[in-house]
């Protein structure tokens, strides 16, 4: 996505948003002194750049990029230590633009977790930035010391719900908050297995598709179910864009606000995507999947 388009985007959203500070909803306090050199809109535009950039570090993009090659968009930029300071009054906003962001819901949806690392697991007793946030927990590639990310998203690849937890919550525990305006078919992996989620859910019309253990009794699934379950890929292409292309995740933050703000960037980097991993039904499929007409 262009520069220009993506700080049309964020400038719009800002105009909405001093409406409501000025009408005191957001309860914004503003603090006394001039005026910071750079505006919110304009750092919101430069976090979210970054993560649409493939550049692996901030520091490096702010110097090289914003400050030398960008004098034209931002006339006035600060350094990179001014801007790390300047993050964390940035997060409500980017909350609430991520908010605006979300995709409709289609009928069917999918739902993954993938953990989020903060240290490395042989500097868990030194590490003290999440030492009263982040847990130790367990995910299919091994033990991890940080957070889960719970992503719910449609059939054409657009975010529906997003919530971290700490590590060492189960995955079935967000699941009915995150559902709440959800309705159709809901499809995930075998971490989401349980009547009573199932239960809970179907009352509320919604439907939990999973695979069965290979210690249960197998059980008759209906075949457009089966053949959603097979579409699981397009979730999991969605968590390693966030992780390969978004840099939701590293090991270098320094603050938790400073996490959730690079967090939101990526997950808003990721909704501007041009073309997202998507569902693309054949025909003899879709005479399988009523459901979904």
């Amino acid at each position: 996505m262009r520069m220009l388009n993506l700080f049309r985007h964020v400038d719009d959203f800002g105009q909405w948003l001093a409406t409501w500070e000025n009408a005191k909803l957001l309860g914004v306090t503003r603090k006394r002194g001039s005026a910071p050199r750079l505006r919110l809109r304009e750092a919101m535009t430069i976090l979210i750049h970054f993560h649409q950039s493939h550049s692996r570090d901030f520091e490096a993009h702010d110097a090289q990029n914003v400050c030398q090659h960008m004098r034209s968009e931002f006339p006035a930029p600060v350094s990179y230590t001014r801007f790390v300071t300047f993050i964390p009054s940035a997060s409500p906003a980017m909350c609430l633009n991520l908010r605006g962001r979300s995709g409709q819901a289609t009928g069917v949806a999918f739902i993954d977790s993938t953990p989020l690392s903060v240290c490395h697991n042989r500097r868990i007793g030194r590490h003290r930035v999440f030492a009263e946030v982040a847990t130790r927990g367990k995910s299919s590639m091994g033990w991890f010391y940080g957070f889960n990310l719970h992503l719910i998203v449609n059939d054409q690849g657009e975010l529906l719900a997003v919530q971290p937890t700490p590590g060492n919550i189960d995955d079935r525990k967000p699941v009915p908050q995150m559902t709440k305006n959800l309705w159709g078919k809901l499809v995930g992996d075998r971490g989401y297995l349980s009547q009573a989620l199932f239960e809970q859910l179907f009352a509320r019309g919604l439907q939990l598709i999973t695979p069965i253990r290979k210690n249960m009794q197998n059980r008759l699934v209906v075949l457009e179910d089966k053949l959603l379950t097979r579409k699981r890929f397009v979730i999991e292409t969605i968590v390693d864009q966030l992780k390969n292309i978004s840099q939701i995740e590293h090991t270098r933050h320094r603050s938790p606000t400073n996490f959730i703000v690079n967090l939101i960037a990526g997950l808003i980097a990721y909704t501007w995507q041009p073309k997202k991993p998507s569902l693309h039904f054949p025909d003899k499929d879709l005479a399988l999947l009523p459901a979904l007409i």
